[in-house]
């Protein structure tokens, strides 16, 4: 079924995805890789998503419908043996299959200008693998934008993409602001900007009890060793932490975010058009 067989790692196809397992290609080519059918599925979802599919046979024989998916979006189909399938992926079992992908990102009024509810902002996360849990998270609780300050890690880091299982594919992710710019336009969208760290002055729990996280919210999400810096903190309307209960010394940047978006997401199903909580019944 595939339309065209490398069989030299000295292609310029592959040396081209090589690449881009590179951050400054990456950015050049606007172009990044996605390993995986579960990858390659949600791609195809985006049209023109999927630039290039890579295969090798026995991918091809487990999938046929994706190879075939690929071709009737007109992307070109090409089959590469294993040992240059482990030349392209990133991973130590590859699946077989490898998509290059174009951007996905938006720019930042686009993704505010459809008025979301709940904002993820990752600022300072500089680990790819937390970095794509934590957008996983946030399509999980129903965040409508994720945004990577320029301080963050790349979204197209290939250890961020498999780490968001698709999600990247699924919801505006903005790349690159700055984020003194980046509070003041999350404001004036009508966003309160809350910072989650352990030195918040308020607890996750007041913030709920007290209607906060019944507005539209953008969770401001920091470093997994050293949180947030002061001149972030001095951007939110609040800083908020979420209390330990037991004898743990903190969570996990992960855990804290699902914590603190799930609450924002029950908060705001529980409230009025304007944001004022509703009474039960």
């Amino acid at each position: 079924m595939a339309g065209r067989e490398l069989t030299s790692l000295r292609s310029p196809r592959v040396k081209a995805a090589r690449r881009l397992a590179k951050r400054a290609f990456r950015r050049r080519e606007h172009r990044f890789l996605a390993e995986g059918p579960q990858a390659v599925r949600e791609a195809l979802e985006i049209p023109g998503g999927l630039a290039e599919l890579f295969t090798t046979a026995e991918a091809e024989a487990r999938h046929p419908d994706l190879v075939l998916a690929a071709e009737r979006a007109g992307a070109p189909v090409l089959r590469v043996s294993g040992e240059i399938m482990a030349e392209l992926a990133q991973t130590v079992t590859p699946q077989g299959l490898l998509a290059v992908c174009e951007f996905v990102d938006v720019p930042l009024d686009e993704a505010l200008k459809a008025g979301p509810r709940l904002v993820t902002v990752l600022a300072h996360v500089r680990d790819p693998g937390n970095a794509g849990t934590v957008l996983r998270t946030a399509d999980a609780a129903g965040s409508e934008t994720v945004v990577f300050t320029d301080a963050s890690v790349d979204p197209y880091n290939g250890k961020c993409v498999r780490a968001s299982a698709g999600s990247l594919f699924h919801l505006p992710v903005v790349v690159g602001p700055r984020f003194g710019e980046l509070a003041a336009e999350l404001k004036g969208a009508g966003l309160t900007v809350l910072a989650a760290d352990g030195a918040g002055g308020r607890t996750l729990d007041e913030a709920i009890d007290q209607g906060l996280l019944a507005r539209p919210t953008a969770w401001v999400f920091g470093n997994e060793a050293w949180g947030l810096p002061e001149e972030i903190l001095a951007h939110a309307d609040e800083v908020v932490r979420v209390p330990i209960y037991g004898r743990a010394e903190s969570l996990n940047l992960a855990t804290a975010a699902a914590v603190c978006l799930y609450a924002s997401a029950r908060a705001q199903r529980s409230a009025g058009p304007a944001g004022r909580a509703v009474p039960p019944g």
